[in-house]
């Protein structure tokens, strides 16, 4: 098979030599990605029963997910949640098959609280949320064109990546990442579920703006509060100093007030902010860099909870970001940074886009000719094994946020 595979030289100044970067990423917390969260799990829980019982993944969206926030009265020592976060969890699946029906419902809310249950320790699942299935039937049409023997794509999308990430990029989702994971909840259990941070690069000096929730019980007053988020900010420059060379300035919850009150500081119940008004959707916060990368090339596609066969939206966003991965690992040296950008047509075969446009910028005193034809056969090996992905997607094993 011949792809349609251009690989092209750009000149422009890469990313990390430009003056001024922003990236933001927005943590497991946020309700935003609270909603890409459970929107994967629930594709990825009907995806495994499908199999189980069908022996291929039938057709279904689940990517319609909406948080509603609750209402709560946090105060040192230990507040309540005063009404529940509402779920919505909306979109299409397959739900009967010759004379089964399918227990689509059940098994889309049983991943919903298995998800809540295995990533925020604080949160009741009796009490703090109300979850709502509104799942419904695919379409027809779409269910004739998600014919797994064929692989056609199920839209006319496109999916971008991009590679390597800059010193800001990395320290962006690596602070998140390190806030957010269970060893340092046990060093700074006070710290919530609720990250956001924002990096800001001027020349060589990187900023960061944090942005945590507190779990109100572990915080007994104003000076532990303080206390604590100094403590915090030794963390952080900590893992900046690991990362990268340049100076990092860090701030932490920048709305605190030193009042002896509490007032404005960031204190939650179950250390997430939906529980007090705070909404999340679907595909508005991360691309599936796990960054919001606005001095990058990014699709606007909501790849989570779309189906992991044949949803372009899904596949080719995470494989254009894979080929930019594997061009500069193999020519690092050679290559500064590369964009990739995949375009399909609804019906076509997923291993056979209408283009897929590598657009790179070489170190200098490179001759593009000479790896050119690699570059492109890079390409044309991922995507001579995209189905790989659907086995890896099921398997929790590629990120989307």
């Amino acid at each position: 098979m011949e792809r349609n595979i251009a690989v092209e030289q750009i000149k422009q100044t890469p990313t990390h030599k430009r003056e001024i970067e922003i990236v933001e990423r927005k943590g497991i917390g946020h309700p935003d990605s609270v909603s890409d969260g459970i929107a994967e799990s629930v594709s990825r829980a009907l995806s495994k029963y499908y199999l189980k019982e069908y022996g291929k993944i039938l057709h279904h969206n689940t990517d319609q997910v909406e948080v509603v926030g609750g209402q709560s009265a946090p105060t040192f020592g230990g507040g309540k949640v005063l009404e529940p976060t509402y779920i919505l969890l909306s979109g299409r699946a397959t739900t009967k098959v010759g004379n089964d029906r399918i227990p689509f419902k059940s098994i889309a809310i049983k991943a919903t609280r298995e998800y809540l249950k295995s990533n925020f320790d604080h949160l009741d699942l009796d009490a703090d949320v109300m979850i709502d299935c509104r799942i419904g039937h695919g379409s027809v049409d779409l269910t004739e064109i998600y014919d797994t023997s064929k692989l056609r794509a199920n839209d006319t999308s496109f999916g971008v990546g991009f590679a390597p990430y800059s010193d800001t990029e990395r320290l962006v989702y690596e602070t998140e990442k390190y806030i957010n994971s269970r060893e340092f909840k046990k060093k700074l259990p006070a710290i919530g579920y609720d990250i956001k941070v924002m990096g800001f690069r001027q020349k060589e000096s990187i900023n960061l703006t944090v942005a945590a929730a507190y779990v109100d019980k572990f915080v007994k007053d104003d000076p532990e509060y303080f206390s604590i988020k100094e403590e915090l900010r030794e963390h952080i420059t900590k893992q900046a100093e690991a990362l990268t060379d340049k100076p990092v300035k860090i701030y932490i919850n920048t709305a605190d007030e030193e009042d002896g009150k509490g007032t404005g500081h960031y204190l939650t119940v179950t250390g997430l902010s939906m529980e007090n008004g705070d909404d999340g959707s679907v595909g508005r916060g991360n691309r599936v860099t796990g960054l919001i990368t606005p001095y990058r090339p990014m699709s606007m596609e909501a790849a989570a909870g779309k189906n992991p066969v044949t949803h372009v939206g899904k596949l080719y966003n995470v494989l254009s970001n894979l080929i930019a991965q594997d061009v500069v690992k193999e020519h690092g040296d050679d290559v500064q940074e590369v964009h990739v950008r995949i375009v399909s047509q609804i019906g076509r075969r997923i291993d056979d886009p209408h283009v897929a446009s590598l657009q790179v910028i070489y170190a200098d005193n490179v001759d593009p000719s000479k790896l050119k034809n690699n570059i492109r056969n890079l390409a044309d090996d991922r995507l001579a094994k995209i189905s790989e992905l659907t086995k890896m997607f099921t398997e929790g094993k590629v990120a989307v946020f």
